[in-house]
């Protein structure tokens, strides 16, 4: 690879870099630890990842943009460009960070990270891919190698946050038990949270919803289609015939959540067995956009049909069906914000959710009546159209302030 070549890689990176908004910065930004040599983030599309690594190479090199070379591995260049070589002439032309977007575009991408953070122990490497990817210990073992973080879409407070609204202090589960209503009351003077709330739930989940108006469900449905037709065969070996199924489960699923419908019919319908229905059920929890709920952690080599399906969120459920379930909206929400925030959420004998092995949850509307687990400890309601709760009664959009 000749300099030129380099040099047309760097401008880009440059204007990618001088071009990025920094207004706004997603929860994860200021919680990873730059310092380390080897950084995996993994997430959904639309979730911000690349924004985040341009944020922070623009305030972390200011001045020395050429020391941090950002590529994108959807690039065209890459069809007839070495990835290998253009690290190797950035390292000998003082580049000591180089920020790798999209890495699941690479064919046998492991081994090549493996091998830049072995040859090059004085490079930094970030890298960011696909909430599909998996570990293939066979094509170099990463793990032992890289600190790696996820990230989901916004929570509800960063979307307070992103509209200029509040800025919320991240609280834990723990802490907005014992003091929800003091947490509420200090956040709900005037600002018509309900309201913003029900802004989120339709459109805000996804950071790019500030930049495309009108047309936030059409560019939803392109990445729903982007994730099965690009990402998906981009990471395993699948054909035309798989990823119509795949995109068909999903559809008919979005339809029925958050009900388990009849697996042996909706195989007949799919013209697929149970093993390779339960595999693509899998992959739509891995994209992101189913959220499988079962009474036990599945495990890959443990997979059974779930108890309950949801969609991943509620703006996902918007643009797949128009049939929208009061109930069904406010359960996807609470699901999607305990897990996105860390914590395990299964399916107990009795109420909605339980999280942690402990906190068992029922969630509905604000005439929501404790019959069912009133005399279970640890038991609470997650009740909708109220701002400001009382005792075991927890106001809904606060389970939006755990990260």
């Amino acid at each position: 690879m000749d300099k030129e070549e380099y040099y047309k890689m760097l401008d880009l990176s440059e204007r990618r870099i001088k071009e990025c908004n920094t207004r706004t910065e997603r929860f994860l930004l200021r919680r990873i630890d730059w310092r380390d040599r080897l950084i995996m983030i993994s997430g959904s599309r639309g979730t911000g990842k690349t924004t985040m690594l341009l944020q922070h190479i623009k305030a972390a090199f200011v001045g020395k943009y050429d020391a941090a070379l950002y590529v994108s591995l959807d690039n065209l260049w890459f069809e007839t460009h070495s990835l290998a070589e253009l690290v190797d002439i950035h390292f000998k032309n003082g580049g000591t960070h180089i920020f790798i977007d999209e890495v699941h575009y690479l064919k046998n991408w492991q081994l090549l990270i493996k091998n830049l953070y072995d040859d090059y122990p004085k490079l930094n490497i970030v890298y960011t891919g696909s909430s599909i990817l998996k570990m293939d210990k066979n094509s170099g073992d990463l793990s032992r190698r890289q600190v790696s973080y996820n990230i989901p879409g916004l929570s509800f407070r960063e979307y307070l946050y992103f509209e200029g609204i509040i800025e919320a202090e991240e609280v834990s589960l723990e802490e907005l038990i014992k003091a929800h209503k003091d947490i509420a009351g200090s956040l709900t003077g005037g600002t018509f949270l309900l309201k913003h709330f029900s802004d989120y739930l339709l459109k805000g989940y996804y950071p790019f919803y500030k930049e495309v108006f009108s047309g936030y469900g059409q560019r939803l449905s392109q990445i729903t289609n982007q994730i099965l037709e690009s990402d998906y065969p981009a990471v395993e070996n699948i054909n035309y015939s798989t990823v119509q199924k795949i995109k068909k489960m999903l559809y008919i699923l979005a339809q029925s959540c958050p009900q388990t419908p009849n697996m042996v019919r909706l195989y007949d319908q799919l013209g697929t067995d149970r093993n390779q229905g339960l595999k693509m059920l899998y992959i739509l929890d891995r994209a992101n956009l189913l959220n499988l709920l079962s009474s036990e952690k599945n495990t890959l080599k443990n997979m059974s049909r779930p108890d309950k399906i949801y969609c991943d969120n509620t703006n996902i459920m918007y643009s797949l069906t128009e049939n929208i379930n009061t109930g069904t909206k406010r359960e996807t929400f609470f699901l999607n914000q305990l897990r996105s925030a860390g914590y395990e959420v299964l399916y107990p004998s009795c109420g909605d959710f339980i999280v942690n092995g402990r906190f068992l949850f029922e969630v509905g509307g604000k005439d929501k009546s404790f019959d069912q687990i009133k005399d279970i400890p640890d038991s609470f309601l997650a009740i909708d159209d109220v701002e400001v709760g009382r005792g075991n009664k927890i106001p809904l959009w606060m389970f939006g302030l755990l990260y």
